[in-house]
């Protein structure tokens, strides 16, 4: 605890085991959303929390968890949803800002562990794990995908989220998908390649051709998400400066309780049609200063793959920048 933080200890009556389950949540999924949202530490035991943080916090969170459990002696059932609307009802609810400090993020895939390089990274995975919606916007090579894909794969097995979605908007990169045999789905599978190879290492491609059997990872076109919302998941949109504003808005909107999503792109490499807007670019001026939203910028100094791929990202800019993007 800092100098400012205090700590209380909450006992709850009676010492109902099923009640406080379903206080809890499962995986302590209401606890956890509590802690993110005021901004405390909560250690449940029985029927004995212990809240530490900022002293109005603690106060709000110890009303909100007393708030809770007699709704929950009332036959009213927790989860996500009627936890966030107490919070907005109470007027209690503050957005965690990712926590500035310099202990280094380590993610836990089945495989091994995945350490973020470099400041910007680290950065990045921590406004994953605290914001619900994420960008991950710079040039090829600096880790956006990768990264978020071993978020996900973490929060799956940790039981933190019951299924990930892995989305890209069917966009060809100089190239005619009718051409391609099969339905959509089938036609944009190359274009998914960078995302299963993710899996694959982090998993292991038996594990992933079981999860995607049983719709636990679903890969998908983002046309196939109109229409859904989507709880308790998480999910990825690549290549994002390939959508367009109104697909953008589209997507952000499927996004429900529960859920992370990830949204991650290069606005210098766009290949829709001449004279469409990017819902990237246009979504980063709408949604720049709103909070709960994380925004991570990489650069060409973030690149994490061949030395070369550094230089040829710092010489397009440069480029670029001299004739005003002009061929």
């Amino acid at each position: 605890m800092t100098a400012q933080d205090i700590q209380r200890v909450l006992t709850l009556e009676p010492n109902d085991p099923r009640l406080l389950a379903d206080l809890c949540g499962q995986h302590d999924a209401n606890l956890k959303m509590i802690e993110q949202r005021l901004l405390v530490r909560i250690a449940a035991r029985g029927n004995t929390f212990q809240i530490n943080g900022p002293s109005e916090s603690v106060d709000d969170a110890v009303q909100l968890i007393k708030h809770l459990y007699s709704d929950s002696q009332n036959g009213v059932v927790l989860n996500a949803e009627s936890v966030h609307l107490n919070l907005q009802k109470s007027g209690l609810e503050q957005i965690s800002h990712p926590v500035a400090d310099h202990v280094p993020v380590v993610i836990q895939t089945k495989k091994g562990s995945v350490k973020p390089r470099g400041e910007n990274q680290q950065r990045y995975v921590k406004s994953i794990q605290n914001c619900d919606i994420n960008f991950g916007i710079g040039p090829a090579g600096t880790g956006k995908t990768y990264l978020a894909v071993a978020c996900a794969v973490e929060a799956l097995i940790s039981n933190d989220v019951q299924r990930i979605l892995l989305v890209r908007p069917a966009v060809e990169a100089g190239e005619k998908l009718g051409f391609l045999p099969g339905d959509l789905a089938q036609k944009i599978d190359p274009y998914l390649r960078p995302l299963y190879d993710a899996l694959y290492e982090m998993l292991g491609m038996e594990t992933v051709t079981k999860l995607i059997e049983r719709n636990i990872i679903e890969i998908a076109p983002l046309a196939f998400m109109r229409g859904r919302t989507l709880n308790d998941s998480y999910i990825i949109l690549d290549e994002a400066q390939n959508t367009t504003r109104e697909q953008m808005k589209m997507f952000l909107t499927r996004i429900g309780f529960g859920s992370t999503a990830v949204i991650t792109g290069d606005a210098t490499q766009i290949d829709l049609p001449r004279g469409t807007p990017s819902g990237l670019v246009h979504v980063m001026k709408v949604l720049g200063d709103i909070d709960g939203i994380s925004m991570t910028h990489f650069a060409a100094k973030d690149v994490v793959r061949h030395p070369l791929v550094q230089r040829i990202v710092e010489a397009y800019a440069a480029f670029e920048a001299s004739t005003g993007g002009a061929q």
